[in-house]
């Protein structure tokens, strides 16, 4: 019972960073996993997909907005590839090394933390398709290891000459469209465990609930400070996740 409640207080915190800064919900949710080992971190990732879709869904229904720039075609197409090296990645890693998983995770997650934390230099130009291509690739792969492909594409558009609010509602498209074909390629080949289904369904009356309170509500702190907790979160229990991933592996003493 208690896993449950702690579980679902980390969905809450999650998804409600996700509504405010249009990124982080994977990375803050697997991070407090990860670093209590509260729970399998496969079954998490399964049923984050399935979160992360339902966000994405019920933030661009109650905001009213789909419209994509041209550009992000380029991404969307080479994210799709990357998820599938991403899975196929994933099914092999569980079966070798569990806390090899945790390990590359705890560092995914201390090195998008510091990518984050960095400023953006604004782009008078939008990026060139190979590199759009590159970028919708490394977060595909993210994606299909861990689904949690935001930071790398997130990065990259808050430096293109777009609107803020048009850059917030792709990310939160493409991080729907990734979940979903995620699932569809998890499902039939590493499967969906029945404790990644019951994870989800706890966890989807919160996301419900937490995204209809938050949609449309402004940062309680200024935009950088709110940035700077998040990224101080990730970096906290990216860490923490590193220590627990090293003992296992018999690393420290």
């Amino acid at each position: 019972m208690l896993v449950n409640i702690l579980f679902l207080l980390f969905v809450a915190l999650a998804v409600y960073t996700q509504n405010m800064t249009g990124f982080a919900l994977a990375l803050v949710l697997l991070g407090l996993v990860g670093a209590t080992d509260l729970l399998p971190l496969p079954d998490v990732v399964n049923a984050l997909s399935v979160i992360a879709l339902v966000n994405a869904v019920l933030f661009l229904y109650k905001r009213k907005a789909l419209r994509l720039e041209p550009q992000l075609w380029p991404v969307l197409l080479a994210s799709m590839v990357g998820i599938v090296v991403g899975v196929l990645g994933l099914a092999w890693i569980v079966g070798n090394a569990y806390e090899a998983l945790r390990l590359l995770l705890g560092f995914s997650i201390v090195f998008c933390a510091w990518m984050l934390l960095r400023p953006a230099a604004q782009l008078t130009q939008v990026s060139s398709p190979f590199v759009l291509l590159c970028v919708g690739f490394l977060s595909g792969l993210m994606s299909g290891l861990f689904s949690a492909g935001g930071p790398p594409v997130v990065y990259q558009l808050y430096r293109q000459p777009w609107p803020v609010a048009r850059i917030r509602e792709s990310l939160v498209f493409l991080n729907g469209v990734g979940c979903l074909l995620r699932l569809a390629v998890v499902v039939p080949t590493v499967g969906f465990s029945p404790l990644s289904v019951q994870l989800s369904a706890l966890a989807v009356p919160v996301v419900v609930l937490v995204t209809a309170l938050t949609v449309h509500r402004s940062l309680p702190l200024s935009p950088r400070l709110f940035k700077l907790l998040v990224c101080i979160l990730l970096a906290a229990t990216g860490a923490g996740m590193i220590h627990t991933a090293a003992s296992g592996l018999g690393w420290t003493g």
